[in-house]
């Protein structure tokens, strides 16, 4: 017998408050727009989709310098928002594309050609200058071995800095003065580098600074808010031989190896494992993991500058991907399926009928995990910040293979950006690349989740 819509309502709200009665499941409440929470509870970005240029394959990371955007890459070819590969408008562009954040419309004189994957957009802490590394060797046909500076303001390649490294850049940290690149090489310079280096931001210089991370690569850097420390991340165990595994911080003078409390309790290094992306701002170092058959932390987490003492973790089972703290909110990117450690969504059957490739979170602590969880891993009692209401809806893709969606996030006081795979956002087509506003300029037509 098929209920009527009537019937059919009153009989779901009898067995929800049954098994509410019962302890069984604990009634929702009313929804609210997460651009507008409960006092108390930081505001985000509204989860509508702005129109935004596309690309043809895989965004790995972007950085905003005023209004412009960079995002590198593996692509070739770019398009106007609205449009399908191959129409009106394309363009070919490889790797690496300019944008303007408050129109989504690409800049040409920001976008620029190079020849291999740009794995790291980084900017100047002043944003005079961007820094991309990654596997190219030449940028538009001059020769560029995986690091290149370019102007913050007009896009121009510095010629000045040409330093040459020999082999894959994973992550840039900059001051504005030094540069410090991490990844898999074995020289830089013409000196003898085991996976860290930095150079003179003025001339390119490789610098005395060694440090080693002795095994696998490093694929997120950042520098502590005061430039003292540069914190690393990646899959290697050690750093300059002493236990580190997957995190460490570096003095950014000398090279030295500090005491960094998180790496004993977040142990993601290895073959399979390993801290995916680091932020910061002027209070906390952020970041992420992933673990496969090794180490013991996803989600994010964020932590003293000074000490490496865990400030929170959110034990969120599903790869994370990038983290960018803005304002009062720690956004990430990610394939996570299960938040119920922190009291957010459960794990559902299949897996990708909950899983939620885009979050927001408090960037303060608000409660504590529970565990151990599912896989063991015992996180029970660590503080935990707030899932926010801030859940846009993106598709995998299926250029790298790996059938992910956003791998990028970065932002500022006004939007938010994601770049990574995605063919669609909340249904509508939109690949590689999208942006989000704060209420007051977003259009606000998308209810929450």
């Amino acid at each position: 017998m098929r209920l009527g819509v009537a019937a059919r309502a009153r009989a779901i709200t009898m067995v929800v408050a049954v098994a509410a009665s019962l302890g069984w499941v604990s009634l929702p409440q009313p929804a609210t727009a997460d651009t507008a929470p409960p006092a108390g509870t930081p505001a985000t970005v509204s989860a509508d989709a702005l129109p935004t240029w596309q690309v043809n394959g895989v965004v790995w990371s972007q950085a905003v310098v005023g209004n412009n955007v960079f995002a590198g890459g593996s692509f070739t070819t770019a398009r106007p928002a609205g449009v399908a590969a191959g129409g009106a408008g394309q363009v070919a562009q490889n790797n690496f594309i300019g944008y303007d954040i408050t129109t989504g419309n690409r800049v040409a004189a920001l976008s620029h050609s190079v020849n291999g994957q740009v794995l790291s957009v980084q900017k100047s802490p002043d944003g005079s200058r961007v820094y991309i590394g990654g596997d190219f060797t030449t940028v538009d046909g001059a020769p560029r071995n995986h690091i290149a500076a370019f102007n913050g303001s007009t896009g121009a390649l510095i010629t000045t800095f040409n330093p040459s490294i020999n082999g894959q850049v994973g992550d840039i940290a900059a001051t504005n003065t030094t540069v410090y690149a991490g990844g898999s090489f074995s020289s830089a310079g013409g000196a003898a580098r085991t996976r860290l280096a930095a150079f003179s931001a003025s001339n390119g210089a490789v610098l005395s600074w060694a440090p080693k991370a002795d095994d696998r690569k490093v694929s997120a850097m950042v520098m502590s808010p005061d430039n003292s420390k540069v914190i690393v991340g990646g899959s290697f165990t050690t750093l300059s031989g002493v236990p580190a595994s997957g995190m460490g911080a570096i003095d950014a003078t000398t090279g030295a190896t500090l005491a960094w409390a998180a790496n004993t309790k977040i142990t993601d290094g290895g073959k399979d494992c390993g801290i995916t992306s680091l932020s910061a701002d002027a209070n906390q170092v952020y970041g992420s993991g992933f673990a496969f058959g090794c180490g013991n932390f996803e989600g994010a987490f964020a932590l003293d500058p000074g000490t490496g003492a865990i400030n929170w973790a959110n034990d969120c089972h599903g790869d994370t991907y990038d983290t960018a703290p803005v304002g009062n909110v720690l956004y990430t990117v990610s394939h996570a399926h299960n938040c119920s450690t922190i009291g957010g969504f459960f794990q559902s059957d299949p897996w990708a009928t909950n899983m939620r490739h885009a979050l927001a979170f408090s960037t303060s602590a608000t409660g504590t995990n529970t565990g151990p969880d599912d896989y063991g891993w015992d996180y029970n009692g660590v503080p935990s910040s707030q899932l926010l209401q801030w859940y846009p809806d993106l598709a995998t893709g299926s250029f790298t293979g790996q059938t992910q969606a956003a791998w990028a996030v970065t932002g500022n006081s006004n939007y938010v950006v994601l770049g990574g795979e995605f063919p669609r956002v909340n249904g509508a087509a939109q690949q590689g690349l999208v942006r989000f506003a704060v209420k007051n300029i977003a259009p606000n037509k998308r209810a929450p989740v």
